[in-house]
């Protein structure tokens, strides 16, 4: 049988990945594995250990072999049911609460919710909101719905497309989505990690702004006076963004970049 230090050479794989890998099937931390390297590893725990190596050296991600990914300092549960959380999306976190002011009552909703990660931080940074969330896919609602119990997080979670599944007479202080923005012809869709995850989390099948369009046509008519539309996407979108939010009636429209420089998330206020 393989020691400890021995299993995290035997696959080529980054030696990160294979110390997570490692830590969980063992339950041992990264500090303790380097500690316990002589050791062996037990028959059941070199078989689980190379089957997930196997898995990821056939190029699943990571987050969905261990089952939960880091966002906004927290751990959320992910599956191929959802999109796996991105730190460029933390970026439209900030400007929400930003925007919104987290210390003040408010209704906000986010819209394609996936894991939840978006409303469920939220709802934890900013107490005294109210928080919605919606999605088309039951299994992604059941995954946030964990999140929010796990994490403590008070949302109310809706079945549909958008804005449809929420009560006619509601109106929001912000309206907050991270939509299917890839172009169907963009040669990322069947690269990486993407491979794995979601298509209709991704693409919306045309141009990439066809979501982004409905969103920005719908959105006014649900925003209090003073209310802020805000998603996310992709690096080239954000003149398209703009003009969409400009042409729907929205005032003080921006995009702002994300760490790398590149236009994430762009942003709008009825007036």
């Amino acid at each position: 049988m393989k020691t400890i230090n021995e299993a995290l050479r035997h696959f080529e794989l980054p030696r990160l990945e294979a110390r997570l890998l490692l830590s969980a099937v063992t339950g041992f931390s990264h500090a303790e594995l380097v500690s316990f390297a002589p050791d062996e590893l037990t028959l059941q725990q070199w078989q689980a250990f190379a089957a997930l190596a196997q898995r990821r050296l056939a190029g699943e991600p990571v987050a969905y072999l261990l089952g939960e990914r880091e966002f906004y300092g927290r751990a959320f549960r992910v599956s191929p049911a959802v999109l796996i959380p991105r730190p460029e999306t933390e970026h439209l976190v900030d400007a929400a609460l930003d925007k919104v002011g987290r210390n003040r009552r408010a209704r906000v909703v986010d819209l394609g919710t996936g894991s939840g990660a978006i409303a469920v931080t939220l709802a934890l940074e900013a107490p005294q909101w109210q928080v919605s969330a919606v999605d088309l896919s039951p299994a992604a609602l059941a995954v946030a719905q964990h999140n929010a119990a796990n994490l403590g997080a008070t949302v109310g979670f809706h079945l549909g497309s958008w804005l449809a599944p929420l009560p006619a007479d509601a109106m929001f202080d912000a309206i907050v989505s991270n939509p299917p923005y890839i172009d169907a012809q963009d040669h990322h869709l069947d690269e990486g990690d993407v491979r794995f995850e979601p298509r209709m989390a991704l693409t919306d099948g045309n141009d990439g702004l066809d979501c982004l369009r409905e969103i920005a046509a719908q959105a006014p008519a649900r925003l209090v006076a003073g209310g802020w539309l805000l998603v996310e996407h992709g690096y080239d979108q954000g003149a398209a963004c703009r003009a969409l939010f400009t042409a729907a009636g929205l005032q003080q429209v921006a995009t702002l970049p994300d760490l790398a420089g590149n236009d994430r998330v762009t942003l709008g206020c009825r007036a």
